[in-house]
């Protein structure tokens, strides 16, 4: 079958053959209900491309969506390790001032910020 040997499974995952787009990343786009030019033109892939990975999916729908789940999972794992790890150091860069070339343009960015906020 055509769409079998166009989609390998590399380190990655699933894998469009001749690229490293992942079925993973086209699900997101299919979850959100993209339209599939959309999605084939977001990507750059050929007609052949996205055929062949829409028909694999069809074909392997609940293996495809299992792994898509555990690609979520790692993913939402590493932001929150991220995130944690990074807070202390987000925390500190809040508390910085400019240095004296940049004092005017961070002036305008923060009054700019509490215009906003006061529209909320």
């Amino acid at each position: 079958m055509q769409h079998e040997t166009a989609i390998i499974r590399t380190e990655r995952g699933l894998t469009i053959i001749g690229t490293r787009i992942t079925l993973y990343q086209l699900m997101d786009y299919i979850h959100k209900g993209y339209a599939p030019h959309l999605i084939r033109n977001y990507f750059y892939i050929t007609d052949e491309q996205f055929n062949a990975a829409m028909a694999y999916i069809e074909i392997h729908r609940a293996e495809v969506e299992a792994e898509y789940q555990t690609v979520l999972q790692q993913a939402q794992e590493i932001r929150q390790y991220w995130e944690e790890r990074n807070k202390e150091r987000l925390a500190d860069v809040a508390t910085l001032t400019p240095k004296p070339e940049y004092k005017a343009a961070w002036e305008k960015l923060q009054a700019r910020k509490a215009k906003r906020a006061a529209r909320v």
